[in-house]
């Protein structure tokens, strides 16, 4: 009978040891195929970059296009280091960069945070939200340009005009997500943090908030954009220094070059901010499942 007993358990643990091996060797495919998926992503992205490039400098140079309208990516190239190296008709590039950058992150500062804040109070407060939900909406329908010339005209052509604009940019896409995920808020969790004694402050602060947080962080990509329009534009409109103000006298001078150069460097600080705020979501959300 031991025998037998013995010769049952022999498959059992060569089984489970093959289980082992195997589930091993299916991790390491599964993280070898992820690597090759991602290498293969970063592969079409350049190839595509390249066709992209590529082509635009070969119509040009044929005169397929007219380079004087649409430039070439050799020429504008050649504009980003001569202003690198020389500098702009306002300045040094970098500081061109760095007051933009500023204007735009004190815009997205004030925005986000007012934005997220009446948006809870709102959210949380059915009065206040049928009281002022009709002035949110007009307000928001205003279009930005023209409260970028009002802002202009009442403010100069300061750095405070251009930080009006932004803040306005982001407050209402911030405000429209946070109200949105307060409402969205499970109702059972804030029925058992209620039953077990959690005050209204309570409540929103530990059940509410956490539960909005996704919505709120996710606007925040969207809205950093739009307060990078929101200061550019603002620049665009009337200012003594910044990257609007660049592309203006390129688009006066009908430099093309000086445009697109100006384009690159916008999409150059978007994108470096927008992987920071990134970095900064995936901190504040580590309990959140990977997504697959």
């Amino acid at each position: 009978m031991p025998e037998t007993l013995e010769l049952r358990e022999l498959p059992m643990t060569t089984h489970a040891t093959l289980d082992g091996k195997s589930l091993e060797q299916v991790e390491r495919i599964a993280q070898r195929r992820l690597r090759q998926r991602h290498a293969l992503v970063i592969g079409l992205r350049v190839l595509v970059l390249i066709v992209t490039l590529g082509g635009w400098e070969l119509a040009g140079r044929n005169k397929w296009i007219d380079p004087f309208f649409f430039s070439m990516p050799s020429l504008i190239f050649l504009q980003i280091v001569d202003w690198f190296q020389n500098g702009t008709s306002q300045g040094p590039l970098l500081l061109q960069v760095w007051v933009t950058l500023e204007e735009t992150v004190m815009g997205f500062l004030i925005g986000a945070v007012g934005g997220v804040v009446c948006g809870v109070l709102l959210g949380r407060n059915k009065l206040l939200s049928d009281v002022f939900s009709i002035y949110i909406k007009v307000a928001n329908s205003i279009p930005r340009v023209v409260l970028g010339s009002v802002f202009v005209i009442a403010l100069g052509l300061g750095m405070a005009s251009k930080v009006a604009l932004a803040v306005v940019m982001v407050f209402f896409v911030v405000f429209g997500n946070a109200f949105q995920g307060v409402r969205e808020a499970d109702r059972y969790m804030i029925a058992n943090a209620q039953i077990l004694g959690a005050s209204r402050r309570q409540v929103t602060t530990s059940v509410v908030i956490p539960s909005a947080l996704s919505w709120i962080l996710a606007s925040l990509h969207v809205s950093f954009g739009f307060a990078l329009v929101g200061a550019v534009v603002g620049e665009f409109l009337g200012s003594k220094q910044g990257i609007g103000l660049l592309i203006s006298t390129a688009q006066g001078a009908f430099n093309a070059s000086g445009v697109f150069a100006a384009m690159i460097v916008l999409a150059v600080v978007a994108l470096s901010t927008d992987y920071l705020l990134t970095l900064l979501e995936k901190r504040l959300l580590k309990w959140r499942p990977a997504a697959f």
